[in-house]
């Protein structure tokens, strides 16, 4: 979004709102759970997973940013160490990487890591 584009009220650097809701659901994710792009959007009724991994990588450093994921549970690219020594810290469930994964990074076990929501949604509008 161009500077042109805002209305005349609104601050340059500003914070688009769609990107404000979406670093609002990632500081709900609890200590070692995620959430795939895919989920934030769907639990937001708005934009898609493209969109959500847009607002993260712009706007995402100031949250817990590792907990907003790939579906396939593979660990952000450039950023798979940092993310890493969150999961580990965290007791995120992991899967064991394979001899024949790139660097023996493993991934995230997202049948165990994967969070609906549903424990500490209420506060969300």
């Amino acid at each position: 979004m161009s500077d042109e584009s805002l209305p005349p009220d609104v601050p340059p650097d500003a914070l688009p709102e769609y990107a404000e809701r979406v670093l609002e659901v990632a500081e709900l994710i609890p200590p070692g759970r995620v959430m795939t792009y895919g989920d934030v959007a769907e639990w937001l009724e708005e934009g898609g997973p493209r969109q959500v991994g847009r607002v993260m990588a712009l706007y995402g450093g100031a949250v817990p940013w590792w907990r907003v994921v790939r579906s396939d549970g593979v660990l952000l690219p450039g950023h798979e160490l940092r993310a890493l020594g969150h999961y580990r810290d965290e007791g995120t469930p992991l899967k064991t990487a394979s001899r024949a994964a790139e660097g023996h990074v493993p991934r995230l076990d997202m049948k165990r890591a994967r969070w609906d929501g549903g424990e500490r949604a209420e506060g969300h509008t």
